[in-house]
């Protein structure tokens, strides 16, 4: 059973380590990568201890498709330079 449920709209996006994030009771993060994301998988890992959470989202806003990135690269659109 998962410590908690989490929207995937509650957690912060972190460049450094790749993944959302999201505060652990231990002081650490939950973490959850992209690649997670795409591949449907819902549990994000705290790496400190044994919890886990469920990450509620749309597994469609991460599908990746030729040409397109998924919902993070979504939005940071690239900028024209003429």
């Amino acid at each position: 059973m998962s410590y908690d449920d989490v929207e995937i709209e509650d957690m912060e996006w972190n460049d450094e380590l790749g993944a959302y994030t999201y505060p652990c009771p231990c002081g650490d993060l939950f973490q959850i990568t992209l690649d997670d994301l795409r591949l449907g998988e819902e549990i994000a890992r705290c790496p400190s201890c044994s919890l886990f959470i469920t990450v509620v989202y749309n597994p469609q806003d991460f599908a990746k498709t030729e040409g397109q990135g998924g919902a993070h690269e979504s939005r940071n659109p690239p900028i024209a330079v003429s």
